[in-house]
């Protein structure tokens, strides 16, 4: 078996149950009244300091939000009507085994892969299956910034004729969560104009669990027959991607 392409880094897949990064939050400073006499005497500077230190964290807040926003995607961005960023996935055989990038061999490779029946964001039917035509899977996730990295460069691949001829290119946004950064995916993808048919998974990454995806981006490359060809993760430049890509080919 060939060697993987050469990646560039990775985000691991958050634990089981959570849908992406998790930030803990922490109160302001609390403060307590006072009582009479000499007491009563600082009560308008304290007040004044209370009301400067809550200016001061709403500067802070909106400067936060604004930089969280820039980062590669709509951090603050809304969905138009009709459109879900999670969508019930029906999987279909067994599922691969999880994916170890520091492995000699893929036990996956040689396997049947599952099959995938859901929807896009916006509801449209999008079916992963074998019917005769090889097929490259790209999971990705709003809050994993090498995906945001990723994903430019594979649509200007994809522009530039990069794509193997009879090979279809799938995309799975997975992992989603609402506290994690660039929310929500259909945003970020509408933005930087990806032209990838893409399957929204549901709540808990059904899709994403049967393809045994353990970080981010993760490629999953399977030929006509619906055999597993390679997988790998991490960024891909263009000639690390044509590499990968060649590896798949019509069935015979």
């Amino acid at each position: 078996m060939s060697r993987q392409p050469t990646t560039r880094g990775g985000a691991r897949r958050p634990p089981a149950g959570g849908g992406g990064p998790t930030a803990t939050g922490g109160g302001g400073p609390t403060a307590t009244g006072g009582g009479t006499g000499q007491a009563a005497k600082g009560r308008l500077p304290v007040v004044a300091v209370v009301v400067g230190l809550a200016l001061l964290l709403a500067v802070v807040a909106v400067v936060v939000t604004r930089s969280s926003g820039s980062n590669g995607g709509a951090a603050s961005g809304t969905a138009q009507p009709g459109v879900e960023q999670t969508r019930p996935v029906q999987v279909s055989g067994t599922p691969l085994p999880q994916f170890d990038g520091t492995a000699s061999t893929d036990p996956a490779v040689g396997a049947t892969a599952p099959e995938l029946r859901g929807a896009s964001f916006d509801g449209s039917p999008v079916t992963i299956a074998s019917d005769g035509k090889p097929k490259a899977v790209m999971f990705i996730t709003h809050w994993c910034p090498h995906c945001r990295r990723e994903v430019p460069v594979v649509e200007r691949w994809l522009q530039g004729g990069g794509l193997p001829s009879g090979v279809e290119l799938y995309s799975v946004s997975t992992s989603v969560s609402p506290q994690g950064p660039n929310y929500p995916p259909s945003a970020w993808l509408a933005k930087v104009g990806w032209t990838v048919p893409v399957l929204a998974d549901d709540s808990r990454s059904t899709a994403a669990s049967a393809y045994g995806l353990t970080s981010f981006p993760y490629f999953v490359l399977v030929d006509g027959k619906g055999k597993v060809v390679a997988r790998t993760s991490g960024e891909l430049d263009p000639s690390a991607l044509g590499t990968l890509m060649a590896k798949v080919k019509p069935a015979g």
